[in-house]
């Protein structure tokens, strides 16, 4: 049972065992599909969770008898202004906020923060909304949604970093979910009492600490997997940003009309027919794939065909980089006549290097450009001037290089996200093991 809920045990021990090799990439850290929440399973997971704790000789406690509301509550009207903060929903922590004076809200007070305090947003903490506070947050302020906890020092019985990973563990938001009051998920409400009422087990004060401590050494590695590979993303960017300065070095350069010029493959509507639509992310993310759409559904919208290498624009946030070339699987897909298609002459231009070029900063700039009116749907790239726009076109040659070595540092990016993803995927399973008593 629990190596199949999100394949918690068996993720749990790779991590352990091969977490070296994991960082450096030579093992990858294969993740079992996950189960899908239900109500149901999360109870009996929570209530087994702690028999099977239970049985380890851990005891079986309720928050409220570690925690206790404590609230520093300030006036709005006792400072010009507000340093505010935020809680990520998820686990993902807290974040900083721009200043705020107490003019700019209907509160009459808010919460100031302190030092390992737990922090729980009413109104989010059952999406994982709830974080300790750290040094660099002391002293900031949350609205009075959130209400601060602090540790029963008297008591002696818990560290409050074990309770603060506890609290990442999703069937504990789901627990608060039940429990909360409310129509509808973004109307549910948990109380200061709900929360207090919440069980958790709680071994030794010693072993709370070494658990509490190797979560958090492992967080920190895999911390610093990301901030690696975000390094090497940047400094592949450059790589590749240098060639392409070095491929127009000298290159002539042609109106888009004579390189690629604007494709139109309307399709005539048929009312049983389907029809795959196709999407382009905007900052250069590709495309994505929509759902089929039946003749019916489809109206008296005009659709086109796309196919694969077309270099396609979004007519109306091409200027924020919704500029992408179609892959092998948008083939035959369709998009509105939003959707702007043009063919690059094979022997003159290739698609990957000029969807590069319109990305970079001059390319951009040039869409803009071409792109009269407003902000939004009201910015819209018009067919003649995307026409006019002068690109780059080096030796062919010069350009295959380029796309060689594109295709190359992409292959190694979606490599290194699809490790990193699964390295992170482990760490829930990490959560269940430890708070079993098994890690």
């Amino acid at each position: 049972f629990w190596g199949g809920a999100g394949g918690g045990v068996s993720r749990g021990r790779m991590i352990c065992l091969n977490l070296r090799k994991c960082l450096t990439l030579e093992t990858a850290v294969k993740t079992p599909n996950s189960t899908p929440n239900s109500r149901i399973f999360n109870y009996f997971l929570f209530d087994g969770y702690l028999m099977e704790t239970k049985k380890q000789g851990w005891k079986r406690v309720k928050l409220g008898e570690v925690l206790k509301l404590n609230l520093d509550s300030v006036d709005v009207n006792s400072m010009p202004e507000f340093h505010f903060a935020g809680v990520y929903s998820f686990g993902n922590g807290r974040f900083k906020r721009s200043f705020q004076s107490g003019s700019e809200t209907s509160y009459k007070t808010f919460n100031r923060l302190h030092k390992n305090q737990i922090v729980v947003s009413k109104v989010k903490g059952w999406e994982g909304a709830i974080t300790l506070v750290t040094e660099e947050f002391e002293g900031m302020f949350l609205s009075p949604i959130c209400p601060t906890f602090d540790l029963i020092l008297e008591q002696q019985k818990a560290d409050i970093r074990f309770i603060d990973w506890f609290l990442k563990q999703e069937f504990v938001w789901q627990k608060l979910l039940d429990n909360s009051k409310g129509i509808g998920a973004r109307r549910n409400s948990i109380s200061e009492n709900q929360f207090l009422n919440l069980e958790i087990p709680l071994p030794p004060l010693p072993e709370q600490r070494r658990i509490a401590a190797r979560l958090q050494a492992l967080k920190e590695k895999i911390e610093e997997v990301r901030r690696l590979r975000g390094e090497q993303e940047r400094e592949m960017k450059n790589l590749l940003h240098s060639q392409y300065l070095k491929a127009i070095e000298g290159a002539k350069w042609l109106p888009m009309k004579a390189v690629a010029p604007i494709t139109r493959r309307e399709v005539a509507i048929r009312e049983n027919e389907k029809y795959p639509e196709l999407g382009i992310r905007s900052f250069g993310k590709g495309t994505f794939h929509k759902p089929a759409l039946t003749g019916f559904e489809v109206g008296t919208k005009r659709l086109f065909q796309v196919k694969t290498n077309d270099l396609m624009f979004s007519n109306v946030f091409a200027w924020e980089g919704a500029i992408a070339v179609a892959q092998p699987d948008d083939d035959g897909r369709f998009g509105s006549h939003r959707f702007i298609s043009c063919v690059c002459e094979a022997k003159t231009m290739l698609p990957e290097f000029l969807c590069f070029h319109f990305l970079t900063e001059k390319g951009i700039e040039e869409i803009n450009q071409a792109s009269p009116g407003g902000a939004g749907r009201n910015k819209t790239l018009g067919l003649t001037k995307l026409e006019q726009i002068n690109v780059p076109v080096p030796d062919i040659r010069l350009q295959t290089d380029f796309r060689n070595l594109q295709f190359k540092i992409n292959a190694l990016k979606a490599a290194q996200s699809e490790q990193l993803s699964e390295l992170e995927g482990v760490f829930p399973g990490v959560l269940e093991q430890a708070f079993r008593g098994e890690w």
